[in-house]
């Protein structure tokens, strides 16, 4: 059996690069052998979490950036600094990693977008780019600038940030990336605009996760879009055509966060609808879907909509269900939904009564809107996923 000293530097390289940056440097400790192997890593993670204070983060990091051998290119750089924003640490630690022609950069912070280096938004070398805004108020989050000039950039994250109005008044901050692949939008909001442009000839997978009761437009101008994924609450609204062209759709929408609150329990309905049924007839070209089972309840409350003859759907081929626990305050708000539906204050105490009992919502699945859903592809497959072990989604 081969002894972990036996092997070669480069195997040695790339096991530490699975390895957070702290850990690695501490593997110098090891022999003289191991003394100097990590400042030849192709990868670091900083992460201020693994550190008792921040003055202590601050200094590792200092003595990283000047210890390691800077002849060696960086491939990947992630950055995380959840606590007290420290612009000169962040500008010092990006200046670092695009001098060095870093491809893959994911940062985590707590700052204005004015103390974000430019050098980040320009870079000829960024392939992948994830900017995560921890702040999760959402009156206070970071804006996002209103372009990018990332040539190289062919994948793109971007988690609590805001998007401004640009100067055809509304957002469109992809339009200038030219090799987009993959997007990916979580729990972001609009400012100055209810227009939100998704621009871009070569994206083909887009991924959006919503949290916000904000509500405005979304428009799709991706014409090589295949793959489509959203989790959350739907409160946005689509135009006409976004999805012609997708081949592969998943949603997973928790829909009802806002039981208590009348007027956005209201208008989260009219979306979820909207925003479901437009959307089947939007899916012309889809051949795989997978829903949840809370995306099939919200489904089964328009009314009457197993009578709907649709036309849409044709070319399914593979249907998945995923079939999960609804949680209390999703099951709050399908008793709401129900209760707006009732005639008579006997009918409405039924409700609640076996809503309390758990008879309601039952099935987890609702009869015959997995049958409505492929009647124009009677022989798409049918695959039931259990989920009932796998940890709640977080929205935050």
């Amino acid at each position: 059996m081969t002894e972990l000293n036996d092997l070669p530097d480069s195997l040695i390289h790339h096991i530490l690069s699975f390895l957070n940056t702290k850990t690695a440097v501490q593997t110098s400790l090891l022999s003289q052998r191991w003394n100097h192997l990590w400042k030849q890593l192709h990868t670091l993670t900083l992460h201020s979490s693994h550190f008792q204070t921040l003055d202590i983060f601050t200094e590792f990091v200092s003595r990283v950036l000047s210890l390691r051998d800077s002849s060696i290119p960086l491939h990947s750089l992630d950055f995380d600094q959840n606590s007290s924003p420290n612009p000169h640490l962040l500008e010092r630690i990006v200046t670092y990693g695009i001098s060095l022609n870093v491809q893959r950069l994911s940062l985590s912070v707590s700052h204005h977008i004015a103390q974000f280096p430019p050098a980040i938004f320009s870079s000829h070398t960024l392939t992948n780019l994830k900017l995560v805004s921890p702040n999760k108020n959402f009156g206070k989050q970071t804006l996002f600038p209103k372009s990018l000039n990332l040539p190289a950039l062919t994948t793109l994250h971007v988690h609590n940030f805001a998007f401004c109005v640009g100067d055809h008044g509304y957002a469109d901050p992809f339009s200038a990336l030219n090799r987009l692949n993959t997007l990916v939008i979580s729990c972001c909001t609009l400012l100055g605009t209810m227009m939100f442009w998704v621009s871009s000839t070569t994206l083909v997978h887009l991924t959006m996760h919503n949290n916000s009761p904000q509500y405005f437009e979304i428009k799709l101008c991706t014409p090589s879009l295949c793959t489509f994924a959203f989790t959350g609450t739907l409160m946005q609204y689509f135009s006409d055509n976004s999805f012609s062209l997708v081949k592969h759709v998943d949603i997973d929408a928790d829909l009802f966060l806002y039981h208590w609150n009348p007027v956005l329990f209201q208008c989260c309905l009219v979306q979820a609808h909207s925003f479901l049924l437009r959307s089947l007839l939007d899916f012309t070209d889809v051949t795989s879907l997978t829903v949840s089972t809370t995306t099939l309840q919200a489904i089964s409350l328009y009314p009457n909509v197993l009578k709907l003859n649709h036309y849409v759907l044709s070319k399914l081929k593979l249907l998945k269900v995923k079939k999960k626990p609804l949680q209390y305050e999703f099951r709050m708000s399908l008793l709401e939904a129900k209760l707006s539906r009732v005639k008579t204050e006997e009918e409405a105490d039924e409700l609640r009564k076996a809503f309390e009992e758990g008879l309601e919502p039952s099935p987890p699945i609702p009869e015959g809107i997995v049958d409505f859903l492929i009647q124009n592809s009677p022989l798409a497959q049918v695959e039931i996923i259990d989920c009932s072990m796998e940890k709640p989604h977080s929205t935050s």
